[in-house]
């Protein structure tokens, strides 16, 4: 989040421009989620037993392919980056589960079955 608000804050655009409006406005955004942020260090990371917590960054398996994703905060979210929201659905999914355990989630195009490969905390 700082590093895109430092993009924003130094970014030159139009007075008048809606979208300059909208960039003030996720200014704005950013600056009030870090000034009530709490950073939280992350958990060691979990043993073969231990219940998939947020932070984690969860490597599934689904039909021989491997997928990670990092359940992060809802205004941390980067699709792009593999980065899932605690409350989107894949994360509601893979929460308090376990490595080596089997989940069956729904995709668009069906549900499939996942295999969880690990979790770490970075």
């Amino acid at each position: 989040m700082r590093e895109e608000l430092d993009r924003l804050l130094h970014s030159k655009r139009p007075a008048a421009d809606p979208e300059s409006r909208q960039i003030d406005q996720r200014i704005l955004e950013l600056q009030q989620n870090l000034e009530s942020a709490e950073v939280v260090p992350p958990p060691p990371n979990p043993g073969p037993t231990d219940r998939i917590r947020f932070g984690a960054t969860v490597t599934v398996r689904q039909r021989g392919v491997e997928t990670s994703y990092r359940i992060v905060g809802v205004n941390e979210a980067n699709w792009d980056r593999g980065w899932v929201s605690w409350l989107s659905p894949i994360a509601k999914t893979l929460l308090n589960t376990q490595p080596g355990q089997r989940v069956k989630f729904k995709f668009p195009s069906g549900e499939e079955d996942l295999e969880i490969v690990s979790a770490v905390y970075e």
